[in-house]
């Protein structure tokens, strides 16, 4: 999971909590976002800040051109555009990238993408909390590769 300016520390807990839960190998928090370290993130996690790999700082653009040389395929989460996430072969190395809870992401990251993945909702909302979209994105991760092996 790689987290661009996610500021609110409840969501970097539940963001880590769902990432240690599905068998993510790290979460990268970069730009500006909260300090995956701060009490309400600690608490949010439930424990999971010590069992997940955790890196803070550098900048998304960078980050995730090194994502890209090392094999990571890049997908954003985007409310309103993309494919749908059970439709994307996410059983190689993936990188999820999650934006700003108001902003989303910023538009010079998207050179560095692979694409765009959506989460197809049947209600009316406009698009789930970050904390909740990056679980229901962990998990689909999870279950392509339970089926694949």
């Amino acid at each position: 999971m790689v987290c661009v300016d996610v500021q609110d520390p409840g969501n970097a807990g539940t963001i880590l909590r769902s990432a240690e839960a599905a068998g993510a190998g790290a979460v990268l928090f970069t730009g500006s976002c909260v300090d995956p370290t701060n009490p309400k993130a600690v608490r949010a996690s439930a424990g999971s800040l010590f069992h997940v790999g955790v890196v803070s700082g550098g900048n998304a653009v960078d980050v995730l051109a090194e994502l890209g040389r090392c094999g990571f395929r890049r997908y954003a989460a985007d409310a309103r555009a993309g494919d749908t996430i059970d439709a994307v072969d996410l059983t190689g190395p993936v990188a999820l990238v999650l934006g700003n809870e108001a902003h989303g992401l910023p538009t010079e990251i998207d050179a560095m993408l692979d694409g765009r993945v959506t989460i197809p909702m049947a209600g009316r909302s406009e698009s789930l909390n970050v904390g909740m979209a990056a679980s229901v994105m962990c998990f689909e991760v999870a279950r392509q590769r339970r089926s694949r092996d």
